[in-house]
């Protein structure tokens, strides 16, 4: 295995903006992760499983990510890395395992904005009446453009988008509370598939087919230890923003799927693709329809923004580990990873080009269901293998909460199976070049044959970049 050292030249050319973002700015990081979720997609559970089908599988997905963000708070405040959930698997179980699970999460998190920048131009399309490639390439061209003029701004500008997002989504439950209905959320036809009844109209296979979609309300949340080597205090302000997005999650997402559901039923909500507009032009609120149409579109940059964010910090630290190509780790002057974040924005544009929203998200969740399935292994190797390991927060539960964590990512991922074959078969193949990737190149050219290594040469390296103050590192350095 060849080696680069990590010393303070080395480092000098890849520093991120420290002490940038507080526990709140986090939290509104995890939100604005997820948020667009709450507008459109989750709802299609419905139509696979019925409202109390719908339910179900929407609790287990909660139980799944909320037990995951106890234990990613345990360990982001124990390993504060840029990497996030690959840095907690590197440690855990080896390059190797690290590498997996920074593929999963990469996957995951490069695929989603293609995704979403295709929903955002059908967006476009129906308020303005135009859309095509051009329109995706704006999109990505300007929010890249916003997150090169320096990590503060960025995340500054995401929380004003996202709370124009949360904004729509409150309005819309205050305004559908006086028409709720408990039968509207049983209205669907009963079939004859095993198990269906009235609340679960299509059975229990329409449960498992619904999970990911229950996923949606709660898909990339994970995400906030990518900022951990961004925040002011990573031991105390990044497990009180994880554990903070997600409890604001929970509220916003019992909010949509009671209150929709409740005033424009089960069987009208499932078939929707603006399923909060319908419901409020159903119960004749179609001024704040259009608000919120037009602020569904707020969500859905709030996400696309935010994933940008997440697939930069993840690249920046794959790449500075030696997994990736080590140039994508040099950062620019305001200590952003700029060929971080251009190089997978070329790749997520060229995807949109299918077209195929739909398909391109149900990869993006095969991989989110892998990465959560080694990164709650992570958690529970940590535990039994370095107990030692300083922890200033602990998961509440231990193991056992990783644990349900674990189970639940599995049943997650045959949930995709169940849904859509095809997204899975594809995104095996793309598990497969990237393992070849690492297993023929990349692991001969790691900075460090350990986790605790590297960490420990960029610790030295930070400690001489600050004895020396490095005055003459300059954006030509850098470059």
């Amino acid at each position: 295995m060849q080696n680069t050292q990590i010393d303070s030249d080395y480092l000098a050319k890849r520093q991120l903006k420290k002490g940038t973002a507080g526990w709140l700015l986090l939290a509104g990081l995890g939100v604005s992760y997820v948020i667009s979720g709450d507008f459109a997609g989750w709802n299609f559970g419905i139509g696979q499983a019925g409202w109390g089908g719908f339910a179900i599988a929407a609790v287990l997905m909660a139980i799944m990510y909320f037990t995951l963000v106890l234990a990613l708070a345990e360990m982001s405040a124990a390993i504060p890395a840029a990497g996030g959930g690959y840095s907690f698997a590197r440690q855990a179980m080896g390059p190797t395992g690290g590498f997996l699970t920074g593929l999963a999460v990469l996957i995951e998190y490069a695929l989603a904005p293609a995704a979403i920048v295709i929903f955002i131009g059908s967006a476009v399309q129906e308020l303005l009446g135009f859309n095509g490639p051009w329109v995706y390439a704006v999109f990505y061209l300007v929010f890249i453009g916003v997150h090169l003029a320096g990590v503060g701004e960025a995340l500054k500008a995401m929380m004003v988008i996202s709370a124009l997002a949360v904004f729509a989504i409150i309005a819309t439950g205050v305004a559908l509370l006086g028409s709720f209905d408990v039968n509207n959320l049983f209205d669907m036809a009963v079939t004859d598939a095993a198990g269906a009844s009235t609340a679960l109209p299509l059975g229990w296979y329409g449960v498992w087919a619904a999970l990911p979609f229950a996923m949606w309300l709660f898909l990339a949340v994970e995400g906030v230890p990518l900022a951990a080597e961004e925040a002011k205090n990573p031991a105390k302000d990044v497990p009180k923003g994880i554990i903070g997005a997600m409890i604001f999650l929970l509220f916003t997402a019992l909010l949509v799927v009671v209150l929709t559901a409740g005033s424009a039923g089960a069987q009208a909500t499932g078939e929707s693709a603006v399923p909060l507009v319908d419901a409020l032009n159903a119960n004749g609120n179609s001024t704040l329809a259009t608000v919120v149409n037009v602020l569904g579109l707020a969500g859905l940059i709030a996400s696309f923004f935010s994933i940008i964010y997440g697939y930069s910090r993840l690249v920046f630290a794959l790449s500075r580990a030696g997994y990736l190509p080590r140039t994508l780790s040099l950062t620019s002057s305001r200590k952003v990873p700029a060929r971080a974040l251009i190089v997978p924005g070329v790749f997520g544009f060229l995807v949109s080009l299918s077209g195929e929203g739909d398909l391109i998200l149900a990869m993006a969740v095969v991989g989110a269901t892998v990465s959560y399935a080694l990164m709650a292994l992570s958690h529970i190797l940590l535990r039994v293998r370095q107990p030692n390991l300083p922890r200033p927060y602990r998961t509440p539960g231990g193991v056992v909460t990783s644990g349900i964590a674990l189970a639940l990512s599995l049943v997650a991922l045959t949930g995709v199976y169940a849904f859509d074959p095809r997204a899975f078969n594809y995104t095996l193949i793309l598990f497969a070049v990237g393992g070849a990737y690492y297993f023929f190149y990349s692991r001969h050219h790691l900075v460090a044959k350990t986790a605790e290594e590297e960490f420990e040469m960029l610790a030295d390296a930070e400690s001489s970049l600050d004895a020396e103050e490095l005055p003459g590192v300059t954006a030509t350095a850098r470059a």
